[in-house]
């Protein structure tokens, strides 16, 4: 009977019968790999999610001489803001000032609002872009144009040409101590990344560095910024949000001294060349006195510069007897799932796989219809 074409896909369907057939293969490779398939799923270990708290203190002080506001040395408490925050520090490192301004009235500015009698103002009127309320009337803002006049904070801020290089370049030489503790709670360890072999002199001194001081806790933001591939001296132009990674991956079954600290680094802000819209990170506060005759003023402050978000992620793992046990149950699949990949290795990556897949496959042919076939061809 012919068993070509469909007819033998059904044959074969309907008669043949596959039974497993182990071969024991004895190669180096293939068994450290099968081995190392189930060591690689850890499933004598108890896992935990690391529990976190971070403080950061920056230090550094940058002298400024500009015509607006002359020599000025700038510190800590003026270019952090706020004081602290949570798992994060914004440095300044661009300012645009606009000094004194009172509530009174003023012309908006040409980017915000023309008028002329075709186009008049509307009183009360307060645009998406606005400094204040219009109050109707059309006035000079310079001796070529002319915008509507608003109530507001007077004279108006005018943002449109951002200082470059950025006023506080000098910030990439600020540093920055950051503290973190953390806990596996199941396991009741706490570490930090203040590590016990490092001493209050080195702390002193230390500059973090990858290969030279992996573990000192204290980072110039210049070189923060450089690892992550960036240039400090561009991002302080209109500022951004950078990331520091601290991973506490640990195994807990070996000494609590190997439990450390690793740090990385990356830009989190979108930063697209092609499509630079809003870029940056920015914000403005104010500054408010009032004079002897009881007017009130203020200095209005629009800032740049780089958030620092700390970021701790980590898992802890370490034997215990549950789990252990557990998984000796369900070793069985484990060992199933290294057996499949190591048979795909094996027979399609391995230059003998052809002498091996011959060993793992043996095709037997029906008995009773071998023996019927010998006996027929006896006389």
């Amino acid at each position: 009977m012919s068993r070509d074409g469909c007819c033998g896909q059904v044959y074969s369907c309907l008669f043949d019968y596959d039974t497993p057939r182990i071969a024991l293969i004895k190669s180096r490779k293939i068994g450290l790999l099968n081995r190392w398939v189930f060591i690689w799923e850890k499933g004598y270990q108890e896992f935990d999610t690391v529990v976190s708290s971070v403080t950061s203190k920056v230090k550094g002080v940058v002298v400024t001489n500009t015509t607006e506001l002359g020599v000025k040395i700038w510190d800590v408490a003026d270019y952090i803001i706020p004081a602290q925050e949570e798992n994060a520090v914004f440095v300044m490192t661009n300012l645009i000032l606009t000094q004194n301004q009172t509530q009174g009235h003023c012309p908006e500015l040409p980017e915000t609002s023309f008028c002329s009698k075709e186009q008049p103002c509307t009183p009360g009127y307060v645009g998406k872009q606005s400094n204040g309320v219009q109050t109707g009337k059309c006035v000079p803002y310079n001796s070529t144009v002319k915008t509507c006049e608003i109530f507001a904070w007077c004279p108006v801020e005018n943002d449109t040409h951002v200082p470059d290089p950025a006023f506080l370049n000098g910030a990439e030489n600020f540093t920055v101590l950051i503290k973190n503790n953390i806990w596996y709670p199941k396991f009741q360890v706490s570490k930090r990344n203040i590590l016990s072999n490092i001493s209050s002199s080195y702390l002193k001194t230390c500059q973090y560095d990858k290969v030279n001081h992996p573990f000192c806790p204290i980072f110039r933001l210049g070189n923060i910024v450089k690892e992550a591939g960036e240039s400090f001296s561009d991002m302080a132009v209109q500022g951004g949000v950078m990331g520091i990674q601290i991973n506490w991956n640990c195994d807990l079954d070996r000494k609590l001294t190997y439990c450390v600290p690793k740090y990385s680094f990356r830009r989190l802000d979108n930063r697209e060349i092609d499509h630079n819209v809003s870029p940056g990170y920015n914000f403005r506060f104010a500054k408010y006195y009032k004079d002897s005759n009881g007017v009130e003023s203020r200095t209005l402050m629009k800032v740049y510069g780089i958030r620092f978000d700390i970021l701790v992620f980590g898992t802890a793992g370490k034997f215990d007897i549950i789990p252990t046990m557990i998984n000796i149950g369900s070793g069985a699949a484990l060992f199933g799932v290294a057996t499949v990949l190591c048979d795909m290795i094996v027979f399609h990556f391995f230059k003998k796989r052809h002498y091996y897949r011959e060993k793992k496959y043996k095709y037997v042919e029906d008995y009773d219809e071998l023996v019927g076939s010998e006996c027929g061809s006896n006389p």
